[in-house]
């Protein structure tokens, strides 16, 4: 769901722009939340995540959000899980939960929401990629992916080799562009 669909939904009901929002977002929130949170109750869990919901309708009601909507729900929820262990790890020594006592925190070192955020940054990237045209998207492609030379390249596409580096200087000029469009900083090329 981007903004702007947000926005018409919003225009129409805003119950149903939150729900909308919610059912979209909910797995993902939570894979972020239960990434910092683990080790607490399914309670704290849902706690948090209601919290961070109610954070996200609160700053679209104060004004509009240009970008992309995934990005700032991630740093919300990243950034407001941090926040409930800091307060609940506080208060740790006031509160003791039977499971924790029974079972040891094991962690399982994978890094959910940091996988989700590479794989979602791949599919956009490669949309833009592929919204370059030919031969500008295989040129980047064959530079950036299989870290081919010019001249490698100018032999596949029966091209000159300066013609590859002009049209790859433009096309990642573009892509840049693309990405700026979509919310994403620069320095991925």
């Amino acid at each position: 769901m981007t903004f702007e669909e947000f926005n018409r939904i919003q225009s129409i009901s805003q119950e149903k722009a939150h729900a909308a929002l919610f059912e979209e977002y909910y797995r993902y929130v939570k894979a972020i939340v239960f990434s910092r949170l683990r080790s607490f109750s399914d309670e704290d869990i849902e706690e948090c995540i209601s919290d961070i919901f109610a954070d996200i309708f609160f700053s679209f009601s104060k004004g509009s959000y240009a970008g992309d909507i995934k990005v700032f729900i991630g740093t919300v929820a990243r950034n407001k899980s941090i926040d409930h262990f800091r307060k609940h790890s506080r208060n740790a020594g006031k509160t003791v939960y039977l499971e924790d006592d029974c079972t040891p925190d094991i962690r399982s070192g994978e890094d959910i929401a940091g996988e989700n955020e590479k794989k979602e940054l791949s599919l956009v990237l490669m949309d833009c990629i592929n919204s370059l045209g030919e031969p500008d998207s295989s040129i980047i492609i064959k530079k950036f992916y299989y870290d081919m030379d010019s001249k490698q390249i100018a032999g596949e596409l029966s091209m000159k080799p300066s013609a590859v580096r002009v049209r790859c200087s433009r096309a990642a000029s573009k892509l840049k562009e693309l990405l700026a469009a979509r919310g994403f900083m620069e320095g991925i090329l």
